[in-house]
């Protein structure tokens, strides 16, 4: 059994100054990122490589149409490197240009086991959640099909992740909020998954501690040292990817992305939306296991009963970003059975590392839940 996948090299610097002392970008260098990211951190560097800027676009999370806009106009540049800068979005698009010769999103997702790597990779986050500058998979709103589908390969890893603390310390609080609930999701998700080894499970309840002791000192603190704790978070962050780009997500990233792919609601905000709801019902099915030692560690980390964890865990997160029922995005009746059918009928691969199976039933009975 694989135990651990480590695939890109792994870098860390304090600044982007002390990035490109070192990594040396020319004008053969294609930059996938923000303009808000670029202008303040890269332009006064005089960086020689080209730039396209992933909001000219849309401004949404990647969906077919937007990435396909991209690689046309990647199609325009010369160039031998990518340089994903960014956050979530910025480097699921980036992955996939990675492997594009021209080929469209959906002429990538039907040839996926036949992928190759067209162009180097570099993968440099700007958000402390996604943890997927070290994972093999791109997440696209396929409109054109009405469904979030990640794409898979092993030609989607990064060559490089860069680690820079200092591109996180203008991050907006909403944000942060999001994405860093987002790694937690990721940490605890691949550790509750039967494909989890000691060695995931090393790096993902790391992940847990870090995350949870930052978010007590912001609410001890105050959010003013926000910017003090970024390298942890990033680090954190990291952790998780690692956990789960080996041991994989589950059944909160599944029921998930049709309230993303639908209400378009970020990410992270919809992974916590779902976060507990499924947790809860898992210890209906099976208490014991993984998830009990899991239950055991984070009461300890809230300093609260076993019993009374998920509750702890949430009053914790809701200081962090407040959690909404399902209505409150939109979401109507009706829709529940619409998700619970697209997540049976889409989501298999996640659904695969669930700590326990989840039927139709179940699945239909935590969008009740959270409704």
């Amino acid at each position: 059994m694989q135990q651990i996948i480590f695939e890109p090299e792994l870098y860390k610097f304090k600044t982007v100054h002390e990035f490109l002392e070192e990594f040396k970008l020319t004008e053969d260098d294609l930059i996938l990122t923000n303009q808000y990211i670029y202008e303040p951190f890269f332009k006064k560097e005089n960086c020689p490589a080209q730039t396209i800027f992933q909001e000219k676009f849309g401004t949404s999370e990647p969906t077919d149409v937007m990435v396909d806009a991209i690689l046309k106009e990647a199609s325009k540049k010369p160039y031998n490197r990518v340089i994903a800068i960014g956050g979530g979005s910025v480097i699921d698009i980036a992955k996939v240009m990675a492997v594009s010769n021209g080929e469209n999103v959906d002429e990538l997702y039907d040839h996926k086991d036949q992928l190759e790597k067209q162009h180097f990779l570099i993968i440099i986050p700007t958000t402390c959640g996604t943890g997927s500058e070290v994972t093999n998979i791109s997440i696209i709103n396929r409109t054109r099909l009405g469904v979030k589908m990640g794409l898979t390969s092993p030609n989607l890893f990064a060559d490089q992740a860069i680690l820079i603390p200092e591109l996180l310390t203008t991050l907006p609080f909403k944000v942060f909020a999001t994405s860093s609930i987002d790694a937690l999701v990721h940490a605890v998700e691949s550790s509750l998954s039967p494909k989890a080894t000691e060695y995931t499970k090393l790096f993902g309840y790391k992940a847990i501690e870090m995350i949870i002791k930052g978010y007590q000192k912001i609410i001890a603190e105050g959010k003013e040292i926000l910017p003090e704790l970024m390298d942890d978070f990033l680090t954190a962050s990291n952790f998780a990817g690692l956990a789960f780009g080996t041991a994989g997500c589950a059944a909160v990233h599944a029921l998930s992305y049709p309230l993303g792919g639908t209400y378009h609601v970020p990410h992270g905000e919809s992974n916590y939306a779902m976060f507990t709801g499924v947790l809860k019902n898992y210890k209906e099915i099976k208490s014991d296991g993984e998830l009990d030692k899991m239950e055991k560690y984070l009461s300890n980390l809230l300093g609260c009963e076993q019993n009374h964890v998920y509750d702890a865990l949430e009053y914790l997160l809701n200081h962090i970003l407040p959690k909404k029922p399902l209505h409150e995005y939109g979401v109507t009746k009706e829709d529940l059975d619409t998700f619970t059918d697209s997540v049976l009928q889409t989501q298999g691969r996640l659904m695969a590392n669930n700590f326990v199976p989840l039927d139709r039933a179940r699945v239909y009975k935590i969008y009740s839940e959270l409704y």
